[in-house]
């Protein structure tokens, strides 16, 4: 099934409705991703085989098991870019706010 392709992309328009900023996207595509890599730690790391099985079945890996499993070839290579690029701005967004605030 395409759910969580579903789920994502409308959690993606959500977002880009109500918050209209860049900024907002990108934090969005970084914290859905961080979030998915926690299940699959939970998943990978817990002694709950029926839990395991659970997140297994419906939980992606992150963002990029998403592109891979409903994309191929040169769509995967640019969609896993993007990607890239996105997390890189996610990364500036966080170096800024972290010099910007500190107070030490």
């Amino acid at each position: 099934m395409y759910i969580d392709l579903v789920v994502f992309i409308i959690l993606l328009v959500l977002v880009v409705m109500f918050f209209k900023r860049f900024s907002s996207f990108v934090f969005f595509i970084a914290i859905f991703d961080i979030l998915l890599r926690i299940l699959t730690f939970i998943k990978n790391n817990i002694g709950l085989p029926d839990v395991s099985a659970l997140i297994g079945k419906y939980v992606p890996s992150g963002i990029l098991g998403i592109i891979g499993k409903y994309s191929s070839g040169m769509i995967t290579t640019i969609l896993s870019w993007i990607y890239v690029i996105i997390m890189a701005i996610f990364l500036g967004y966080i170096c800024k706010l972290f010099f910007k605030k500190k107070k030490i």
